[in-house]
């Protein structure tokens, strides 16, 4: 994808956002294979959940995630320190945990949360979400609407979504 490409897609984002996804974007993705159509939901749903690429990290303090043992916040602080983080932002000690487990330990991103708003990891991390999720055969069938309740939780910002989504596949030629 290019930077004319991404700029279609998402026409607010920044050019020093737009560069710094679409290089992690273009590394990684095709060596994940995410591509296709499922590349488009990615791009769609990531352009979302970052703002246009721009947040790496929740605006929330993430106070709210705090004892929240679904998450595996199960000491004080783990809510602030472990809020969403990533282009698709994974919250929580357990998903910091099994996405540093995936990592191979390293960096160790329970140790240094913060680590995931660098642009390479924020990319990894969304990957891992997407796949640790099984999120490829829903984008496949194009079903988006699931897709967007199984990364959200629900339908929030919809709307948005399926905007960049729409421009996703335009611009990638998927019918």
């Amino acid at each position: 994808m290019t930077d004319e490409q991404l700029k279609y897609i998402a026409p607010l984002s920044s050019k020093t956002d737009r560069e710094a996804y679409l290089k992690e974007l273009n590394d990684l993705c095709p060596k994940y294979g995410i591509v296709g159509i499922e590349l488009a939901a990615f791009v769609a749903q990531t352009a979302h959940e970052s703002g246009g690429f721009h947040y790496l990290k929740e605006i929330a303090s993430g106070a709210a995630y705090e004892g929240r043992r679904d998450l595996g916040n199960i000491f004080k602080g783990d809510g602030v320190r472990f809020k969403g983080r990533g282009y698709i932002q994974i919250t929580g000690r357990s998903n910091y945990t099994m996405f540093r487990d995936w990592l191979g330990g390293q960096p160790d991103i329970v140790a240094n949360p913060q680590m995931i708003e660098r642009p390479h990891l924020a990319m990894l991390a969304s990957i891992w979400y997407w796949k640790h999720n099984n999120l490829s055969p829903i984008a496949l069938s194009d079903d988006f609407r699931l897709l967007t309740r199984k990364i959200n939780g629900g339908m929030n910002g919809y709307a948005s979504r399926l905007a960049y989504y729409i421009k996703a596949k335009k611009i990638l030629k998927i019918e």
